[in-house]
């Protein structure tokens, strides 16, 4: 269940806190193909699950990217904004691919509210999040991602 606040200022409490944990998506091979078309990275650890299987994996993996442009939608299930105009990704300050997101495995993302710093009209704020397969013994990803929201 997403950790939901009624306003920027309500952030502020929430420095250093653990945020919870989204809910499970399952990731296919048709988003990787899919992402794969989007992105012209068509190499075949990702697009040929036939090769694949014979591969360092033993199947096709998740781009590191598509990994992390899925934390949007899994964040919204661990954090909600409301009383906002708009809230933007406005980029990442450190990303870390740790181990291959399988395809057909279920990810989630667990976040914590790292720094909340005023800007003109709103807030910026930085999530320490980290996006893990179910039953691997680490994470795939680790990133520290920011968003602004403005009054």
């Amino acid at each position: 269940m997403a950790t939901v606040v009624q306003n920027i200022d309500d952030l502020t409490a929430l420095v250093g806190t653990h945020l919870g944990y989204s809910d499970y998506h399952t990731l296919t091979q048709e988003q990787v193909n899919l992402f794969a078309d989007a992105t012209g990275d068509h190499q075949w650890i990702h697009t040929d699950p036939v090769r694949a299987a014979k591969g360092p994996f033993g199947q096709t993996i998740a781009h590191g990217y598509l990994t992390l442009s899925l934390l949007p939608v899994l964040l919204h299930s661990v954090l909600q904004v409301s009383g906002v105009k708009m809230g933007v990704n406005y980029g990442t300050n450190k990303v870390r691919f740790t181990s291959p997101v399988l395809v057909g495995s279920q990810i989630r993302a667990g976040a914590s509210l790292a720094t909340l710093e005023e800007i003109e009209g709103g807030a910026q704020v930085a999530l320490d999040v980290t996006v893990e397969m179910k039953d691997a013994p680490k994470p795939s990803c680790v990133a520290q991602v920011v968003y602004r929201y403005y009054r």
